[in-house]
């Protein structure tokens, strides 16, 4: 599949060149995405200006749940193999978890309590686009109100992103993850 939008290439900007060196460890070339966004640098610095991959209220791995699961339901495989690729080991999934992403329901063995949680509001964000009394009430238990706006926000964003690689038809990088097989 080839994207519908070119990427851009070098050379870049100075400015662009010194924001996509920032973006990537030492070495490794600026994501795709990254690229595409540039075509159009208002858009790009927008889009990094939402990023929550910061320090926040979330562990690394809740925001990784949040996230990968928020790609899984969109068919985003491209963010959802690049966060596995960066962050997954150090949020500490193995194949279990990394499958729990995508596969149906929230009730996978290697999620705690919280963790099933997470994936729970994910999937009725996705499904209806708000939460229920019940599912609240029970997020409201587990998590602070902090929390559960990043995570909301955390699960629009990577909406949004999946809407972006999707309908543009990124190429997949090279070292990202491809989801399993039984992913839908």
């Amino acid at each position: 599949m080839t994207a519908r939008i070119e990427p851009a290439a070098r050379p870049y900007d100075d400015d662009m060149e010194k924001t996509l060196e920032r973006l990537m460890p030492p070495g490794v070339e600026p994501l795709v995405l990254f690229r595409t966004l540039a075509r159009n640098p208002r858009v790009f610095r927008r889009f990094m200006a939402g990023g929550l991959l910061d320090k926040g209220t979330l562990s690394l791995r809740e925001r990784e749940i949040v996230i990968d699961r928020a790609c899984a339901r969109c068919g985003g495989e491209y963010e959802w193999g690049v966060h596995i690729a960066f962050f997954g080991a150090r949020a500490g999934f193995g194949p279990a978890e990394i499958a729990a992403t995508v596969a149906p329901g929230a009730d996978a063995e290697c999620w705690n309590a919280n963790e099933k949680l997470i994936v729970r509001l994910v999937d009725r964000l996705h499904d209806t686009s708000t939460v229920d009394d019940a599912l609240w009430t029970a997020l409201k238990a587990a998590f602070s109100d902090e929390q559960l706006l990043e995570m909301i926000v955390l699960a629009g964003l990577y909406h949004m992103v999946s809407f972006v690689v999707n309908a543009t038809r990124l190429p997949l990088e090279d070292y990202a993850a491809r989801f399993p097989r039984t992913a839908a």
